[in-house]
């Protein structure tokens, strides 16, 4: 397995490159978040080990970031923050696995191994989405509608990857608020009915054929 380690604790990088190397992996460390989402995104590694209080860019910001991306490399945290809140957190934001320190080594690489063995048997990653002439590139995150390019925001890109994502499904603000905005509560605000005319407005107003529906009573639904 090739395996990128994003650890900025030089020791403890190097203990963590030890243990793999042994166990007859390939191994490269980078020692910040933002050097670490950027070789995760330019290079095809079996598994990332990420390490959760990083300069420069946080473990949690960096692994929502590269999953936000299109990044489907299976991940695996590392940290001191060991309760199950963090647990949860970490996995939320889009890591595979959570293993608190200190660690017995033998973990740590039955762990990663088990990572790289969902990788091979899980199905090819989809990293382009369409739904009827609307198309989204989760690689370049280039958003098309026939021959008209699309500038979206990142929350709009979000909201209108999870809807493309279910298509010809009801979706409802319940579902909207956890997976795109994270809240697992109603925070009482507009904040959906907002982005969801900003992205009407981009992705429908200037085309004969409306995609994005509202479900009365229910949510909304993207369709061709």
């Amino acid at each position: 397995m090739h395996v990128l380690v994003i650890e900025d604790d030089h020791e403890h990088a190097q203990f963590i490159e030890k243990v793999l190397a042994e166990a007859g992996h390939s191994v490269e460390t980078v020692d910040d978040g933002a050097g670490g989402l950027s070789r995760a995104r330019e290079d095809q590694f079996d598994a990332l080990v990420v390490d959760r209080m990083l300069p420069e860019k946080p473990g949690l910001q960096l692994v929502e970031e590269f999953r936000n991306g299109g990044g489907t490399t299976p991940t695996l945290f590392l940290s001191a923050l060991s309760d199950v809140d963090n647990r949860v957190e970490g996995l939320k934001v889009g890591a595979d696995d959570y293993l608190a320190k200190p660690f017995a080594p033998e973990e740590l690489v039955a762990r990663v191994e088990a990572l790289g063995r969902r990788q091979t048997t899980s199905e090819p990653p989809v990293t382009v989405l369409r739904v009827g002439d609307l198309e989204m590139d989760l690689l370049s995150r280039k958003v098309t509608r026939g021959e008209t390019k699309i500038d979206l925001q990142p929350r709009e890109f979000k909201l209108l990857e999870y809807l493309m994502r279910h298509a010809g499904q009801t979706v409802t603000r319940t579902m909207l608020l956890e997976k795109v905005w994270n809240y697992h509560f109603d925070p009482q605000t507009n904040v959906i009915d907002v982005h969801i005319s900003r992205l009407r407005a981009k992705i429908d107003k200037e085309f004969d054929h409306q995609l994005l529906q509202t479900v009365r009573g229910a949510g909304y639904c993207l369709q061709a």
